[in-house]
């Protein structure tokens, strides 16, 4: 964690930044990322150049005769209007025409632009960066999470942020392990990739002492895809900075059509996809429309889910409450053949708080594995009621929190859970239950209440008819606030 003297300078930095001219948060992650490259890259030669007082020679020199001034151990000393004149000049330019280490973060840099405005700022932020200690993972990690943090807290593009605490409870409840193949197809800035793979480095040690299963870790195993070239350079930093040396951090559509070239790729796949967004059929992949007839993204991204998967792989996926009860022949279409042909696990119902301060729309947390043979047998669900913070715009940290209980409860799933009664927070449904209802999965069509020591639950079509009209009204209150901001 951040603290003391280094977050006060960051934040002092950050305020630079903000009475500088540069008020979009993703800006200055941005500036500060590129910079965090150029320094990478400085110190990769700096170990390449004490090889060579053994060898005699300095392999593949990423900085070449002449190109010295770009290095940050030379630019760093030098005066507040030298170095800014050197970077924005020279190291800029440097960077996107590099492309030539090979990893994604090289590939992501041909875009970088210097918006920096005052040679005084910049050498604000190169102080800050020079104190980071670059060879400690968890110091690294700390600091970008601590300025991505920034992101949320300035009130913008909170869409590109899912909270820390949901990504590492579907992170736990999946349980990563060294042999997996880990994708998300709207990985923004990476941040389920990365918690995945710091419970790998957690939970299996032995996984970076192999060889084999080391190279996987760190060249093979996460996969991630987005089309806004800003979040793939911050996905890229944000890996690197964690300790992933060669992600595969990419740009692509994912539901445009020639995006499906990883068909039955990937073993796990954790995501929360864009809700409410529609897109022509004629720009969608013909792959996923023969899944289901749709233009809604969050049906699609499910339909791609299903195609990436392996038989056996796993999935857990934030998605909007419309996605469990929606009438339209997609929505039914789509739960059917997640009851049906795969094997739907688990629904995680979330407080409609978790995703404020920048919508109030309902979600829950879908937990399926592909099997293209069915296999449901029952389904587990969970009502999270509290995730440990105030439900309203503020978000401040409160003691009530079901998460812990919740990732207890989804171990003992097919034991204990079996025998708790629909009164419960959690409970299991039968899958004969589930078609005979439609393939809704609603948590309240379920639920039971008990009145007067009575258990009792109302009507079906009066529950189902009064859900439907509230969250549509939910939905679309969030959907307006959203475009007004």
């Amino acid at each position: 964690m951040i603290t003391g003297d280094l977050k006060s300078k960051i934040d002092r930095v950050w305020d630079s930044f903000w009475s500088g001219g540069i008020s979009n948060p993703l800006e200055v992650i941005e500036q500060v990322t590129s910079l965090l490259f150029i320094r990478r890259l400085d110190d990769l030669q700096i170990l390449a150049e004490k090889k060579a007082r053994i060898t005699g020679k300095v392999e593949d020199p990423i900085f070449l005769p002449g190109q010295e001034d770009l290095r940050w151990s030379r630019f760093k000393n030098a005066d507040a209007e030298v170095m800014f004149k050197i970077v924005g000049e020279q190291v800029f330019p440097f960077l996107r025409g590099l492309g030539g280490d090979g990893s994604t973060y090289s590939e992501h840099m041909k875009d970088a632009r210097f918006t920096i405005p005052t040679p005084a700022l910049l050498s604000k932020v190169v102080d800050m960066l020079d104190d980071i200690p670059m060879v400690e993972r968890d110091t690294n990690g700390d600091l970008y999470e601590y300025l991505l943090s920034k992101i949320a807290s300035a009130g913008v593009n909170g869409q590109f942020r899912t909270p820390r605490h949901i990504i590492n409870l579907m992170v736990a409840m999946t349980a990563p392990t060294p042999t997996d193949e880990i994708c998300d197809p709207a990985c923004g800035t990476a941040g389920f990739l990365v918690a995945a793979s710091e419970y790998v480095r957690e939970t299996h040690p032995s996984a970076l002492t192999d060889a084999t299963q080391r190279n996987h870790f760190h060249r093979s195993m996460f996969h991630g895809y987005d089309f806004d070239n800003v979040m793939l350079r911050i996905g890229s930093m944000n890996m690197l900075l964690h300790g992933i040396e060669a992600p595969d951090i990419r740009y692509r559509d994912s539901l445009s059509e020639g995006a499906s070239e990883d068909v039955e790729k990937y073993t796990l796949i954790l995501a929360n996809p864009p809700f409410a967004g529609s897109l022509d059929y004629e720009a969608t992949s013909k792959d996923l429309q023969r899944v289901v007839k749709t233009k809604k993204t969050e049906l699609l991204f499910l339909a791609l889910f299903l195609k990436l998967l392996k038989p056996g792989g796993r999935a857990a996926v934030v998605v909007p409450d419309g996605i469990l009860f929606g009438s339209s022949k997609a929505h039914k279409e789509l739960r059917r053949i997640l009851v049906e042909e795969q094997k739907l696990d688990a629904v995680v119902k979330l407080p409609s708080g978790v995703f404020r301060p920048y919508a109030g729309v309902s979600t829950a947390i879908l937990f399926f594995t592909k099997t293209n043979s069915g296999g449901t047998d029952h389904v587990w669900f969970y009502d999270v009621q509290s995730d440990g913070f105030s439900l309203d715009d503020k978000r401040n940290p409160v003691e009530a929190n079901d998460l812990p209980d919740a990732l207890a409860r989804w171990k003992e799933r097919n034991t204990s859970e079996l025998e708790r009664a629909r009164t419960e927070r959690s409970f299991c449904v039968s899958k004969a239950d589930i078609v005979a209802q439609g393939h809704d999965l609603s948590l309240n069509r379920y639920k039971e209440v008990v009145q007067n020591d009575i258990e009792h639950r109302p009507p079906l079509d009066i529950i189902s008819d009064i859900e439907l009209l509230e969250k549509e009204i939910a939905n679309a209150l969030a959907e307006l606030k959203t475009m007004l901001s």
